[in-house]
């Protein structure tokens, strides 16, 4: 494990959307983080259909060009050829650290991530009732909050940084035509973020949405769609890089 530092720098970016054209596509997007960072969060839509080529070409790039640790969530577009398992398998091969209701901790920092699903936001957000198809739809949401509050329950680090696909407020999905609201995010994502105190959330999926927001406890949220960045932010390269500050435990 690495030797915890005072001040961690933490890129992120998602929606990648690795295909069999991308060979070399984002390889200055890798050394610039590489160089500015100490960390690389990937926040899903890793690939373009979900195949394992598309894994293979993306393992192989980030394997030649990332020098620091890998964090990453899945996303809706590698599920999409039914071959989930293989892209995870096939990344984690190359060494990057996937989150599926699962922890990982570096640098004094402890990071917990799932998917997450749709169902909307507040008072408006869908609820199981009516036919099966609707309940199985909210159940998926209720089930990856679930996931992630029993990641969050096992971290034990006071810095807790949480990496999704779709995202937890409303906040952070406007500027989006209303009407597709509930397949961006649902607020039963927010809950377990409250209740655990994370430190910063992080998402992509909504490709025009909004850059940032908070919880309704306060916790700051950040979209990280390469493609909402480069518009908010033309003069930087498409990732959020972030300096979090690390409380040093007794005997580090």
């Amino acid at each position: 494990m690495a030797t915890p530092k005072e001040l961690v720098r933490v890129a992120a970016t998602a929606d990648l959307h690795y295909n069999r054209a991308s060979h070399g596509g984002l390889q200055t997007l890798f050394a610039q983080v590489s160089d500015a960072a100490d960390v690389l969060l990937l926040c899903g839509d890793l690939t373009d259909h979900g195949l394992p080529e598309e894994a293979q070409i993306l393992a192989k790039e980030l394997t030649a060009v990332v020098r620091v640790p890998v964090i990453a969530v899945l996303g809706n577009h590698d599920y999409e050829s039914g071959k989930q398992a293989e892209v995870r398998q096939i990344l984690a091969d190359a060494g990057t650290h996937l989150l599926d209701g699962d922890t990982f901790e570096v640098l004094g920092i402890g990071f917990a991530g799932v998917k997450g699903f749709g169902g909307g936001f507040g008072p408006r957000a869908l609820q199981p009732w009516g036919e099966a198809s609707i309940k199985q739809f909210v159940q998926e949401g209720v089930d990856e909050a679930l996931k992630l509050e029993s990641a969050l329950a096992r971290l034990r680090s006071p810095e807790r940084i949480v990496l999704l696909h779709y995202s937890p407020i409303r906040d952070t999905v406007e500027r989006e035509p209303p009407e597709i609201f509930a397949f961006l995010g649902s607020s039963r994502l927010e809950e377990p973020l409250n209740r655990y105190s994370v430190t910063k959330v992080f998402h992509g999926h909504a490709h025009h949405g909004s850059p940032e927001g908070r919880t309704s406890a306060g916790i700051p949220v950040y979209n990280v769609s390469q493609k909402l960045l480069q518009h908010s932010f033309p003069d930087q390269p498409p990732f959020r890089l972030l300096e979090i500050s690390v409380k040093q435990q007794p005997g580090t």
